[in-house]
């Protein structure tokens, strides 16, 4: 049985959070908190505490073993843009976008 977990509105880029997604798809769970609290970027704390809520889903709802999950999926969404605007020279406006992402954990008892 898949259990999931969302993070949504996570204020980082999706391009900057999939490469710390990449490095935990597929992994064991326990392993992949242990990679990703040694990773030193800020999205990794964002993303171990996703996989912390889909291990504890999986736990408390479901009673599984914490020690037996596997992520099995692990993607992330584009979510809202912040568009702001910065003054240029000559009378120009330059685009700011800030983008926000949705971080989605499906882990899986093997």
């Amino acid at each position: 049985m898949e259990v999931r977990a969302t993070a949504k509105g996570v204020r980082a880029s999706p391009h900057k959070v999939r490469r710390v997604v990449d490095m935990v798809r597929g992994r064991k769970a326990e392993e992949a908190v242990a990679i990703l609290s040694f990773t030193p970027t800020p999205i990794a704390r964002r993303v171990v505490r996703v996989v912390k809520s889909a291990i504890a889903n999986a736990e408390n709802n479901f009673h599984m073993t914490p020690s037996a999950l596997t992520i099995v999926k692990a993607f992330v969404d584009e979510g809202q843009t912040m568009r702001r605007v910065r003054f240029g020279g000559r009378a120009t406006v330059k685009p700011i976008r800030k983008r926000m992402s949705h971080i989605t954990i499906v882990v899986e008892e093997k």
